[in-house]
């Protein structure tokens, strides 16, 4: 293993840009639903705007409990144990396959209540609910296959999910211009066609992650499907004992967002389409500090494996230090571009003005998740996740939500809610740091 400064932060780059693309291809199913479900009409970006708010936590927080899953193999890859992997692989499976049959289920009996107590325009109403059933088909190849994707991953080789992600984004944008504007003979769907283009390719990513698990190297290696192996609930209690807590903490992480847009659906639908604008580019740029926290997993996760406690340190501080430079470029390109940004989304002169204004403080967000973000990932590698899900709660639900809802019965407005998302992000990003640097410490001193 290369020890020099520079050699880590190559090694660094190999694993991060394959991921950072990964991320980047992913997002750009969103980015694209969001932008041409805008261009059908304002009506069409808020309905798909309010399915998503429902859809993301959930979503982010249940496959988050998968996210164990590349922690576990780079551990054992790390510890040179690569025979317990398979095993490992086909009880998440199993898993995935439980949890996404529980969603459709409870789905199925919640989403009208939620919808019904909103006070929504019946064509956001009518595009949200619509826009979430049409997705539900996607549901259980998406998960099976985020548990192919973390099995790749803690492998290191990232490229081979760049691979499949880039293949399969333009089915999705083609597939939404198809059925959301009704081109080629298919119907005018609006923004319900961009949940029916997503849920196809969710299929189309498991069918050839399948593929290449089965037929590529260094994959076929580990015979992932060689054997029908029985349910192990001791396999599935590890699992969930590492994966509840990173799930639960992206899920309060992430649900904030979401409960700020249902919130948000009191005020009128310009507004409610401006805040999705810039939401919306705030996530897409998060997607690099996001990618910097999945590679500090895996590096981290290895060198922790390999009980090499001094290189995981290093490499934390050469994550955090890349996330924090690029987040202050970000900035200084969304202040001076906001309206040019907003005008990609919409035509809508008053939701491009409104758009504006909630981008400026997306600045203050790239440079706190260019902190929070990392540290997770650094903490992931480390399996120390309890404590990160403690701060979670605290920095989002305890702060962030009731400080942004006070403001957002001043002058501020719907821009409330925005500060107060702001002040605990702030909180998120201190309070991980000072946990990082104490866990670090204890490492080293027991490894003297």
């Amino acid at each position: 293993m290369n020890t020099t400064k520079k050699d880590k932060i190559v090694r660094f780059f190999k694993l991060l840009l394959p991921i950072l693309i990964t991320q980047v291809t992913l997002f750009s199913m969103s980015f694209f639903d969001t932008i041409m479900s805008g261009n059908s009409s304002p009506g069409d970006l808020a309905g798909v705007a309010i399915g998503v708010s429902i859809w993301a936590p959930i979503s982010t927080g249940l496959t988050g409990i998968l996210v164990a899953i590349t922690t576990m193999v780079a551990n054992l890859n790390g510890a040179k144990e690569d025979e317990k992997i398979a095993p490992l692989i086909m009880q998440a499976i199993y898993l995935a396959g439980i949890i996404a049959i529980m969603i459709i289920i409870i789905g199925i009996f919640s989403i009208h209540p939620i919808l019904n107590h909103m006070n929504l325009d019946p064509k956001v109403h009518r595009v949200a609910l619509h826009w979430l059933f049409a997705l539900s088909f996607g549901i259980l190849p998406l998960f099976l296959y985020t548990v192919i994707r973390q099995f790749i991953d803690g492998l290191g080789k990232t490229r081979t999910t760049m691979f499949i992600t880039i293949i399969s984004v333009p089915i999705n944008v083609i597939l939404n211009y198809f059925l959301i504007f009704g081109k080629a003979g298919l119907p005018k769907l609006g923004g319900v066609g961009s949940g029916v283009a997503s849920a196809i390719t969710y299929w189309i990513i498991f069918g050839i992650g399948v593929y290449i698990i089965k037929t590529k190297k260094p994959f076929r290696t580990f015979n992932i499907f060689k054997n029908v192996a029985r349910v192990d609930f001791t396999a599935w209690k590890h699992i969930l004992k590492l994966g509840v807590p990173i799930g639960l903490s992206i899920f309060f992480e992430v649900s904030v967002f979401s409960v700020v847009t249902l919130l948000l659906s009191e005020f009128d639908t310009e507004t409610i389409a401006a805040h999705t604008v810039a939401m919306n580019f705030a996530s897409m740029l998060y997607m690099v500090p996001l990618s910097i926290s999945m590679a500090l997993t895996i590096v981290v996760g290895f060198e922790v494996g390999a009980k090499d406690f001094q290189n995981a340190k290093e490499y934390s501080k050469i994550g955090l230090m890349l996330a924090v430079s690029i987040a202050s470029v970000f900035g200084v390109i969304i202040y001076f571009f906001r309206y040019d940004v907003a005008g990609w989304y919409t035509n809508d002169s008053s939701v491009q003005l409104l758009a504006g204004g909630f981008l400026i403080f997306a600045i203050m967000f790239q440079l706190f998740d260019a902190f929070a973000a990392p540290i997770q990932g650094a903490l992931r590698g480390y399996k120390d996740v309890n404590v990160t899900l403690v701060m979670m709660i605290l920095a989002y639900w305890i702060i962030a939500l009731p400080v942004g809802y006070a403001l957002s019965n001043t002058s501020l407005g719907a821009k409330g809610y925005w500060v107060g998302l702001i002040v605990g992000l702030s909180v998120s990003a201190i309070t991980l740091t000072f946990r990082l640097v104490q866990l670090q410490n204890k490492k080293l001193k027991l490894s003297v």
